[in-house]
């Protein structure tokens, strides 16, 4: 799944093109890397996210298109 696709529906993000401006702006890697909106997000990817003078790290725990906002939050795990 695309990352900006996978951060709208694990709700890390609220909208589609808000991430990929967040992309666009380097705001987000993946395995310590700087990724693109189009990377392939895999299960056991360390996504780093900064919003601000705030950074939000999760693990990956699933790439399918669950269902409802209650599902969400079983796409990944927060590490620190």
């Amino acid at each position: 799944m695309r990352l900006d696709k996978w951060l709208k529906v694990s709700r890390l993000i609220k909208r589609r093109t808000v991430a990929n401006e967040a992309c666009d702006n380097e705001r987000i890697s993946a395995n310590g890397r700087v990724v693109k909106a189009s990377y392939d997000v895999k299960e056991g990817d360390t996504l780093e996210i900064r919003f601000g003078a705030r950074t939000v790290q999760v693990e990956v725990l699933s790439t399918t298109e669950l269902k409802g906002k209650e599902n969400a939050a079983l796409m990944y795990r927060e590490l620190s």
